[in-house]
């Protein structure tokens, strides 16, 4: 278990989380391994099945501490965000553009602008970064064909036109994310993306960051008043967080892909942390997982200049600084979604 910028995250599938007073304790087998004071907490993500109590449940949601349950591979299962934030009238406006498909449209081009344009600049910041050890010509190509598709999304009217060239953008894009890997190839390589499960040590790690990334990205939703689960571009879906994977669409590549690459590029991670199930399954040990959370939220300290607010602000608050944004638009304060475009 660690705690990092006021999130407490427990790694061990077999601990317990309970509640004594006015802290969290962990447990395993009845013995108490730590407790932390809530009134330091923010959130606590915690991956296995053994669970919380439902009286810590109830005093994170009264104390509007995020309680995240994931898989020990990382998926999301469900969370305790208490009261929803904000006021009636926004949330009312959210479900109203959701269900008029032009007005979702509008919002899910600039979602998926934001997509593309972010995708491309991952690839241009690697051929001007290593373009000694890369075949530049060929990440160009790739370039270009996501630059075509960037303009075509803006006279495209449905959102299953958004779909049709976003999905062809996007298997360009992960055509070319296996030549972006510098190091240990043997170890570290990409075919194609698998999800559930995650088929090799790269899809773990992109797996798995995005379910962090989705999760900051829900609670910053909830936290300016909008419903995590009613989205613009995915469609509703029950336990689908569909407005949490908007915008998690436009922060993938900057955020966590070029993190991923990093972390395999800098030799952060090992192939030895990883094992591989009998199913195929690829997942991370506790030790590896405990070492990308650490270096998860040292990235998310790091400082940059907000494209559209025009201030520094750390890559941690990126998720909080759209979705604001967003709740914006759709109050009426902006004409438009002003997408996160990343350079």
């Amino acid at each position: 278990m660690k705690i990092l910028l006021n999130t407490l995250y427990v790694t061990s599938p077999d601990a317990y989380l309970s509640l004594d007073g006015e802290n969290v304790v962990i447990l395993n087998e009845d013995e108490e391994i730590k407790r932390v004071p809530l009134h330091n907490l923010e959130g606590i993500v915690t991956f296995g099945y053994t669970g919380a109590s439902p009286a810590l449940m109830g005093k994170c949601a009264e104390n509007k501490i995020s309680l995240s349950f994931l898989t020990t591979h990382g998926r999301f299962i469900a969370g305790v965000h208490g009261v929803e934030q904000g006021n009636v009238t926004l949330r009312k406006t959210q479900y109203r553009v959701s269900d008029s498909e032009e007005a979702s449209a509008a919002i899910a081009r600039n979602i998926l602008t934001g997509k593309l344009f972010n995708s491309r600049w991952v690839i241009e910041r690697a051929t001007r970064d290593y373009s000694l050890r890369l075949d530049v010509e060929k990440l160009k190509r790739v370039s270009g064909f996501i630059a075509d598709a960037y303009a075509a999304l803006q006279s495209a009217k449905t959102l299953g036109e958004l779909r049709g060239i976003e999905g062809e953008a996007a298997q360009q894009y992960f055509s070319v994310f296996d030549d972006m890997i510098l190091q240990s190839k043997d170890d570290f390589f990409f075919r194609t993306r698998s999800r559930r499960p995650p088929l090799d040590r790269v899809n773990a790690l992109l797996s798995f960051i995005y379910t962090l990334l989705g999760n900051d990205i829900a609670s910053a939703l909830t936290s300016v008043g909008l419903d995590s689960y009613v989205g613009f571009l995915h469609r509703d879906r029950p336990g689908r967080r569909s407005l949490a994977l908007d915008l998690l669409e436009e922060l993938r590549a900057p955020l966590a892909d070029r993190f991923v690459l990093t972390l395999i590029n800098t030799r952060q991670v090992d192939a030895s942390g990883f094992t591989v199930k009998e199913s195929g399954a690829v997942i991370m040990d506790d030790d590896t997982r405990r070492a990308v959370l650490t270096a998860w939220q040292k990235r998310k300290q790091e400082q940059l200049s907000h494209p559209f607010l025009n201030e520094k602000i750390a890559w941690g608050l990126v998720p909080y600084a759209q979705s604001l944004l967003l709740a914006r638009h759709l109050r009426g304060d902006l004409d438009e979604y002003p997408p996160f475009l990343w350079k």
